[in-house]
């Protein structure tokens, strides 16, 4: 009878491990997906990281920097549910011109350089200053015309990290 028992228990603890392993393997297929996804969103933008040079210093198009920047503005909220991620979605498409498949691939790339940064906090900083550099401010109004217009149709009001962000935009951009 203890023989059957352990025979038993060591089934289970085999089934388990399997099943473990299963998991491990799907999360590491699920990750090198979102990593093809960056670099495919990348490549049909033209962006090219360069040797020695953080990623958000690499960025030569302003459409990229102030997409990039609303998406860690938005990563500012905790965590943004997908009404906030489709109201950018929506806000880059009218604002940028762009079509929606450009539009949910800079996105992905805004949360690249979120992770990048080390967080949406030092992406903020290091966007707007980027956004910036590549346009001297031109582009300050629309990147207000695409955080009001997805903070409106979120109905959400703005947190105390995203406040505290609009003033470090605005220095960024020489404003204050």
């Amino acid at each position: 009878m203890p023989f059957i028992l352990g025979l038993i228990g060591l089934a289970t603890a085999a089934y388990f491990m399997v099943i473990r392993a299963r998991r491990g393997a799907e999360m590491a297929s699920e990750l090198m997906d979102v990593a093809s996804d960056v670099r495919a969103a990348a490549r049909r933008f033209g962006f090219r990281r360069k040797q020695n040079i953080h990623p958000v210093d690499s960025i030569d198009d302003p459409k990229l920097a102030l997409g990039g920047l609303s998406a860690a503005f938005m990563a500012l909220d905790d965590l943004p549910t997908q009404d906030g991620r489709t109201a950018l979605d929506a806000q880059l498409r009218k604002h940028l011109e762009l079509d929606g498949q450009q539009a949910q691939e800079i996105a992905v790339l805004g949360q690249w350089f979120v992770e990048t940064c080390g967080g949406a906090d030092a992406a903020v900083k290091r966007l707007s200053k980027r956004l910036y550099a590549l346009d001297k401010g031109q582009s300050f109004g629309v990147l207000m015309a695409v955080i009001q217009g997805t903070m409106h149709s979120t109905g959400h009001p703005l947190s105390t990290r995203q406040s505290e962000a609009l003033v470090d935009i605005k220095r960024a951009f020489h404003l204050s």
